[in-house]
């Protein structure tokens, strides 16, 4: 499991929106909650919490924007799914936030994205990141994509992965002290 924290918009806490306590949590689960019966638990056992404060403090953090997401995040790599295309399309902006929508629930759709053309060199503004075994298979599910965006859609392209970056969110620096 995943925590992504955003400290840029800081909840109604102590120095840069963390009490102790808080920062002690973010500090045990950015690496991942552990993958066990009770994650709220093994987080707070070694904090010296219950797992029912851990989970409420989390909860709040989220609520006020801290924590962005609690959320499984499988690593696509080791599951076979080794051919990984960003595509860009370029749609009609009258029919972009709709289409976006659609294509954001297509099963093999990881993320979606409406960015901003930067005209002449690129007239791409929707962003939809697909995963296949193979390149075959995403070059398949992106024209069954192209299909579904139809008349709105001018051009496309594929843009493959070609390495593995490292994938993790903001890191606080762990600060010297127990939690209090």
């Amino acid at each position: 499991m995943s925590v992504s924290t955003c400290p840029s918009e800081p909840a109604e806490a102590a120095e840069g929106g963390l009490d102790a306590i808080d920062r002690a949590i973010v500090l045990a689960t950015q690496s991942g909650l552990p993958l066990v019966p009770d994650p709220w638990g093994a987080v707070a056992r070694p904090l010296g919490l219950t797992g029912e404060v851990v989970r409420a403090r989390m909860q709040r953090m989220q609520e006020s924007g801290v924590i962005r997401r609690i959320a499984a995040v499988p690593n696509h790599y080791r599951l076979g799914y080794v051919a990984n295309g960003m595509t860009v399309w370029d749609v009609d902006d009258a029919h972009i936030q709709r289409l976006g929508r659609e294509v954001a629930t297509i099963p093999g759709v990881s993320h979606c994205y409406r960015r901003p053309r930067h005209l002449p060199e690129w007239p791409y503004n929707l962003f939809v990141m697909l995963h296949g075994k193979s390149q075959a298979e995403v070059e398949r599910q992106a024209e069954a994509l192209r299909e579904r965006l139809g008349e709105a859609c001018r051009d496309h392209r594929i843009l493959y992965s070609s390495r593995i970056l490292k994938k993790t969110g903001l890191r606080l620096a762990r600060q010297p002290g127990p939690p209090r």
